[in-house]
């Protein structure tokens, strides 16, 4: 069963985070929207590496700015995870068509996103104290199996 959700990266950096979220999404049926500049060409040796065969099955959409993504897909939905959220990832309850969008590597979401989309800003628990945030690849498939767990009852 294919899951009713999408993954949304806004001007990822790291070309095999991006190659194995990818992989992850074709593993899940949805598909992966990446939002410009992006830090790697998606020819890049190392997308492919992450990605594996599994590139080519992947349903994969550009858009040049965050703008062009809205007017494009016009998302029911969007849940936005990083660090900064007040809300735990599992407290959010996912709905068909919901987006999940994350930030890029080095600096997370745009500035403006932390208090335009407040309401609908998660973050995933780490109860650690030594660490900031957590690879995105892994942010990713933590966020992307929940919502599939909760969709797929």
């Amino acid at each position: 069963m294919k899951a009713d959700f999408s993954i949304v990266l806004l001007r990822p950096e790291i070309p095999h985070n991006t190659g194995a979220i990818g992989r992850l999404c074709v593993g899940l049926g949805v598909p992966l929207h990446l939002v410009r500049p992006l830090g790697f060409a998606l020819d890049d040796r190392y997308v492919a590496r992450a990605g594996l065969d599994y590139w080519p099955h992947l349903d994969l959409r550009i858009h040049d700015t965050w703008e062009d993504y809205l007017a494009s897909v016009q998302p029911r939905r969007f849940h936005f995870l990083s660090t900064h959220g007040e809300k735990s990832l599992y407290d959010c309850s996912f709905e068909p068509g919901d987006a999940l969008v994350f930030g890029n590597e080095s600096s997370g979401l745009p500035k403006d996103f932390y208090e335009r989309y407040r309401e609908s800003l998660f973050r995933i628990p780490m109860p650690g104290e030594h660490a900031r945030s957590i690879n995105l690849a892994n942010a990713v498939s933590i966020a992307a199996y929940e919502c599939y767990r909760q969709l797929s009852r």
